[in-house]
Formats: C-alpha cells, sequence, structure tokens
C-alpha cells in the first residue's frame, strides 16, 4: 500500500475528485451536496495529492457518508479502507449509532467487508444501480 496521509478538508476540496470519479459526464454543481458546509470532509493525500475523498454527516444518532470517490489510479490499493475507517470512527466520536450510505451495487462488496449490509430494495439514479447500505456502529 503507498504511504498516505488522511486529513480533513474543506467541501470545495472534495468536488474536483467527486466530479473526475462518481459523475464525469455530469456538470459540477451536479457533484455538490446541499448540506455539504454542515458535514465533516476527509482526503487521503500521498505527498500533496489528493486521491480520495469522502463526506460524512451526522445528525443525532445517524450518521451518512456521501460522495466517497478515489481516483482510478488508486483503487484497490487500500486507500479507500483506510479512509472508511476513519469515518466509521468519525461517526461513533460524534454520537452516531448507526450509520448507511447509498452505495453503487458494483461497490456492495467493498462495504459488506466493513459490516454495512443491504437495507431495502435496488435503486436506480440514472441507469446506475444503488443500494441503501448500512450497519449499527
Amino acid at each position: 500500500m503507498p504511504a498516505f496521509e488522511v486529513r480533513a478538508i474543506t467541501p470545495a476540496d472534495t468536488y474536483t475528485l467527486r466530479h473526475q470519479v462518481l459523475w464525469p459526464d455530469k456538470p459540477l454543481e451536479y457533484v455538490k451536496v446541499e448540506n455539504d458546509a454542515a458535514g465533516l470532509h476527509f482526503g487521503a493525500f500521498l505527498g500533496e495529492e489528493l486521491v480520495s475523498v469522502v463526506s460524512l454527516f451526522v445528525e443525532d444518532s445517524e450518521a451518512r457518508f456521501r460522495k466517497f470517490a478515489t481516483h482510478p489510479t488508486y483503487q484497490r490499493q487500500g486507500i479507500g479502507s483506510v479512509l472508511l475507517k476513519r469515518v466509521l470512527t468519525e461517526a461513533r466520536r460524534h454520537g452516531a449509532t448507526h450509520i448507511w450510505c447509498d452505495a453503487r451495487q458494483d461497490s456492495a462488496d467493498f462495504y459488506a467487508r466493513f459490516g454495512l449490509l443491504p437495507q431495502g430494495a435496488e435503486f436506480f439514479k440514472g441507469p446506475i444501480a444503488y443500494l441503501r447500505m448500512g450497519c449499527e456502529l
């Protein structure tokens, strides 16, 4: 696994990678979340290069993470796993007892390795299949 550092970042720091990885065919505005200012945002850096981002939103005992994106060059190298572990830790630290996400169907096995299980039926955002996945913390 490459040496990298996870740091807190601003919402604006997430936009380019979110756009590039998740929705490159949509306008940049599409990857912004209406309550980004209320979230906690984390990035994995190789030196000064931001290679993975995720945003966490905690409300009372419920946490949701969104817009988890890792640059394709750095996928399947453990960076996303470390970043997700950080999100789970931060959610607990902020008092959450349950966490969930809308996961792309093709990423469901990745989330299952962290104890997140499907919660409901498959649904679509455009042509992309998703599952709501979650777990108790």
